[in-house]
């Protein structure tokens, strides 16, 4: 649990750790060179309770301090948990009885809630409800590129494959979302409890609105990077599902590192016939002619994958293999 000035939401996230029915636990706190009496209230708990430990160092960032946590941990597995957010004493044990019953799943997590009283609005509300629908290992990497499909503090794992990854990394780009996507590019295959066990709190300040290391064009950077290392390996050539603008600056990131558009797919008449960076825009029955390359969808709105989804099954793409959702 990174902390930097959690005084007013640290005491209760410590107190819902302490009450897990999973006893034999280690809860570390790791105190990101707070200025206010968050590791006050860290060090009172360590007194009350031996499995609480204190972690302190000067401000470093998030990625420090997270693998600062998973140098110091001692247990088999790791759990994260942000020092604003709260959970159900079963937490800990559900998430742990989902890995240790299913050989074939290498991390765990849960879905998500706001905290009681609290609601979620806007782009957080469509993110949790998206999220929460992506529970077993398929939907989970199938839906990758979309945004990040696993909630980063509900991530439960083994110990040495985080340590075996190189924990966090730090760059111009969200940690939390360039760990998940190493994760599932290193075949670790993931599940959820599916059950709200964990209460995300969304808050004006919180990092992913202020940090610019999540910006939108730093997410759209990191997902280029992982398509050009994985699925997209071996293709120069990509089919863009997406005409419009958003959809163009989505798949720059792709043709800066060297990628060319054959096609762009769209069904607004006005935009068929025409030409984007070269290549035509054309509609859906194209893909008949367009087996050969990749197809990258790049259309976010309500309802848009409800009806790409039959059209890509229809011309023989398979979604998860050579067709992917990216907004």
């Amino acid at each position: 649990m990174p902390a930097r000035n959690e005084v007013a939401h640290i005491a209760a996230a410590l107190a819902d750790l302490q009450a897990q029915t999973l006893r034999d636990l280690e809860i570390l706190a790791i105190d990101d060179g707070s200025t206010d009496a968050t590791p006050r209230l860290v060090a009172q708990a360590a007194a009350g309770d031996p499995r609480v430990r204190l972690v302190s160092t000067p401000p470093q960032g998030i990625v420090a301090a997270l693998n600062l946590g998973l140098a110091e941990s001692r247990g088999e597995f790791v759990a994260r948990m942000d020092a604003d957010d709260r959970c159900p004493p079963d937490r800990l044990a559900r998430q742990l009885d989902l890995l240790r019953g299913r050989p074939e799943i290498g991390s765990c997590s849960c879905l998500i809630g706001p905290p009681p009283s609290a609601t979620y609005a806007g782009g957080y509300a469509a993110y949790a409800n998206w999220v929460n629908g992506l529970t077993e290992p398929d939907d989970i990497s199938r839906e990758r590129f979309v945004e990040c499909p696993i909630v980063h503090p509900t991530l439960l794992a083994p110990r040495e494959l985080l340590r075996r990854l190189g924990g966090w990394r730090g760059g111009d780009f969200p940690e939390d979302y360039d760990l998940v996507l190493r994760l599932l590019a290193e075949g670790v295959r993931a599940a959820k409890v599916p059950e709200v066990l964990y209460f995300w709190r969304d808050r004006p300040e919180r990092a992913s609105r202020l940090d610019p290391r999540y910006r939108p064009e730093a997410f759209f950077a990191l997902k280029a990077a992982f398509l050009a290392a994985g699925p997209l390996r071996g293709h120069k050539e990509i089919v863009v599902w997406g005409a419009g603008k958003v959809s163009r600056r989505l798949v720059r990131p792709l043709l800066a590192l060297g990628y060319s558009v054959r096609a762009w797919i769209d069904i607004d008449p006005r935009k068929l016939g025409h030409r984007r960076a070269g290549a035509p825009v054309l509609p859906p029955a194209a893909l008949a002619d367009l087996r050969a390359h990749p197809v990258l969808v790049y259309v976010g709105s309500r309802g848009a994958r409800e009806l790409i989804r039959p059209k890509l099954a229809e011309y023989g793409f398979v979604e998860g293999v050579d067709a992917w959702f990216c907004a």
